[in-house]
């Protein structure tokens, strides 16, 4: 999650103000400075970057993957990445358990999905990952804070953007911070 050699964003978008575009305009402004695959079956290029249709299409396995895209396809894409080799999944996408008994499935079918290839995933419903001295910025937090060495781990997005702006108007970094969101596999 932290220190990835590779970082795909399926789900990518054009648009300004979605988790999508919000997402990858995050990944590509970072400092990372391994590859970041773009992945959206309804895009060619983004930001003059290639994007990649499916998961199959990408060059590489990607080390850690984002997964920005409408619940109901997320138990599929955790088995593709899986079958690719990917171990670390951040699911940014809502509607899971948080929404009653057809969440509920979804997140067990997800879960179910990650268990034979031991593919480990952070949220779902969540704001993302960062690592600031790697230059991760797997989230759609509107800020990239410093690097530092104190880890902030908390369930909740709305948390995690606070003390961001806290720490900012300080000059306070971060080693890593995570949204772990609805905690269905990571808490």
């Amino acid at each position: 999650f932290f220190t990835p050699s590779s970082i795909a964003l399926i789900g990518a978008s054009r648009g300004a103000n979605s988790v999508g575009g919000v997402v990858a305009r995050n990944l590509l402004a970072g400092a990372f400075a391994g590859p970041i695959w773009l992945v959206n079956p309804k895009a060619d290029d983004l930001a003059g970057r290639p994007v990649f249709a499916n998961v199959e299409a990408l060059p590489s396995v990607p080390e850690l993957a984002v997964v920005a895209t409408p619940a109901a396809g997320v138990p599929a894409l955790i088995a593709q990445l899986g079958e690719r080799g990917t171990k670390a999944v951040v699911v940014l996408s809502a509607g899971f358990a948080e929404t009653g008994a057809g969440g509920e499935t979804l997140q067990r079918q997800m879960l179910e999905a990650a268990r034979p290839f031991t593919l480990r995933i952070v949220g779902p419903n969540c704001l993302g990952v960062l690592a600031p001295a790697s230059g991760v910025n797997a989230s759609f937090a509107h800020l990239m804070p410093r690097a530092g060495h104190t880890a902030f781990f908390t369930q909740s997005g709305a948390m995690l953007t606070a003390v961001v702006d806290w720490a900012a108007a300080r000059g306070i970094g971060f080693s890593q911070l995570v949204s772990l969101g609805g905690m269905a596999d990571v808490d």
